[in-house]
């Protein structure tokens, strides 16, 4: 799952197509660069994660909030489900990180 947010991040930086969907989600530059940032910087700590349960337990939580809003900013566009599933997939997916990472560290 990390892998996916070092591209999803990367491509937030980077992708013409990315600064389209920014546009259309009606968000700024700043936002599009902040979110790019946070990903990348959150796919490392997911990784580090095994190493230690706090970055993990950072990590994924930050990634289902994450998440959280982009879900929420699908739903206020009005994009499909289809479009919308994703984001509400890594969701769940990170809040069970988020709570794996967190029984490890207690």
């Amino acid at each position: 799952m990390a892998i996916s947010f070092l591209f999803y991040g990367y491509g937030c930086l980077y992708s013409d197509k990315m600064k389209q969907e920014f546009y259309r989600f009606k968000l700024s530059e700043v936002q599009r660069k902040i979110t790019g940032i946070l990903q990348i910087v959150a796919a490392i700590a997911l990784l580090f994660g095994l190493i230690n349960p706090l970055a993990g337990i950072i990590a994924a939580g930050g990634l289902t909030i994450q998440m959280l809003l982009g879900f929420m900013v699908r739903l206020k566009i009005k994009d499909s489900i289809i479009l919308s599933l994703p984001s509400f997939c890594f969701m769940i997916l990170n809040c069970y990180l988020f709570f794996y990472f967190l029984k490890i560290y207690l």
